[in-house]
């Protein structure tokens, strides 16, 4: 069969260890729905990694399906892309096994994710978090992925996938398909608004400046109202003006705006406006989104049959995977 761009394979997993924020929609959410009208898409709760930190199991449980029901509230399309909770596909962890085997010591111990996060849970250096990156290029390679999207923090993982492939396809024979890379363009960052010097995430101690998908109106223009600026009263994108430059890019994203076409609509204006406008913007969009959740929130069933036709589907591709593997690798399979 003739390989065209909406045959091959995208796959891509958030974490549910924090509550998805504006960062997540716009850095990863917004491109994954544009992703699936172009390939076959393959989108994931990726609950097993959620453990290699202390968690909250009742709070894992909840943000599962929290990630599910925004994951359909945002657009993304069970008729286009495979939906599923990584936990319900037993074959992740089993792959994983086997790729820890052809990953070297040194390969794994190089991996900064590791090194950061170990400095900074120094209570908790867990083996779990020592192989992730494993765990994760099987995720990648049992459905024979072709592309990840991805950001710079993630690279590296990446790489360490592609080199276990190549390793394990040169002893063997071909098996895995050798992942690349989609890299977001410049301008995905979104920085914490009490912060603007650094990254909003879903974790961020800093909680005052994030914005969270499912903050209702009052409280995501209070943050709004609260985001740090600076000393001048220029409305502009600039090196020098984090905090206005962040403001400018939600508005774009959530206005559907060029950051030049923002640049002169508010020309002039107070940053009081300013930003008082940014954040009506974003809560007009968010309330579609919001009461999707609802509605998916309140029909779990519903939802809970999302994800096991997913995991139905996504356990009968990674299977002919893992099977090429147990078979190469010389374990006998049962009758």
């Amino acid at each position: 069969m003739e390989t065209t761009q909406s045959n091959k394979i995208v796959y891509s997993a958030l974490k549910p260890t924090g509550d998805l924020q504006l960062g997540n929609y716009i850095g990863a959410l917004k491109n994954m729905i544009r992703l699936q009208d172009e390939y076959r898409c393959i989108y994931t709760v990726a609950d097993m990694h959620s453990i290699t930190v202390d968690n909250v199991p009742a709070d894992l449980r909840r943000r599962t399906y929290d990630f599910m029901a925004l994951f359909l509230a945002i657009g993304l399309d069970p008729e286009k892309s495979v939906l599923f909770v990584q936990s319900h596909v037993p074959q992740h962890a089993e792959l994983a096994w086997v790729l820890n085997c052809y990953t070297q010591f040194g390969e794994a111990s190089r991996m900064t994710q590791f090194k950061d996060k170990s400095l900074k849970h120094p209570e908790n250096i867990n083996l779990g978090l020592f192989a992730y990156p494993t765990l994760m290029a099987a995720d990648i390679l049992l459905y024979q992925t072709d592309y990840v999207p991805i950001g710079k923090d993630q690279k590296q993982h990446l790489e360490l996938a592609r080199d276990v492939a190549q390793r394990f396809n040169s002893k063997y024979s071909p098996t895995f398909v050798i992942p690349d890379g989609i890299f977001p363009k410049q301008g995905a960052k979104i920085s914490n608004l009490l912060d603007p010097t650094a990254k909003m995430g879903k974790t961020d101690d800093n909680a005052g400046g994030v914005v969270f998908l499912l903050d209702d109106a009052d409280t995501i223009m209070r943050k709004f109202k609260r985001a740090v600026t600076d000393c001048d009263h220029d409305i502009v994108f600039r090196e020098d003006k984090p905090g206005i430059s962040n403001l400018l890019t939600i508005y774009s994203v959530f206005n559907g705006t060029t950051i030049e076409e923002a640049e002169k609509e508010f020309a002039g204006a107070s940053y009081a406006d300013f930003k008082l406008k940014v954040g009506e913007c974003v809560v007009e969009y968010l309330k579609p989104i919001q009461e999707k959740y609802d509605y998916y929130m309140k029909n779990k069933d519903y939802l809970e049959d999302i994800m096991k036709k997913g995991a139905d589907t996504a356990r009968y591709l990674a299977n002919k995977t893992l099977s090429k593997v147990y078979r190469k690798v010389g374990f006998v399979q049962p009758k």
